[in-house]
């Protein structure tokens, strides 16, 4: 599991349904990461999750990447926990 820590004007960077345009948001690349990549390798999921962090301009660390990378290769549920300050 995950955890972040996202300013409330900024949640339009992590979540699709949110009623902001944000033009890209996390939520919806990692979705279709998961669906697409699920059995690959780490090492071909990880360079792709860090590019849908970074035009989300989200922080996450190389581990909570790692983490997720390795939930999608597995097909493992990953549970991110959002704290909105």
């Amino acid at each position: 599991m995950g955890e972040t820590s996202i300013e409330r004007q900024h949640l339009d960077r992590a979540l699709a349904d949110s009623p902001s345009t944000y033009g890209v948001p996390y939520q919806p690349a990692f979705a279709k990461l998961a669906e697409e990549r699920r059995g690959r390798p780490i090492a071909e999921i990880l360079p792709l999750l860090r590019l849908a962090a970074d035009e989300a301009l989200l922080g996450f660390t190389d581990v909570d990447l790692r983490e997720q990378a390795q939930a999608i290769s597995t097909g493992e549920p990953y549970l991110l926990r959002v704290t909105v300050a």
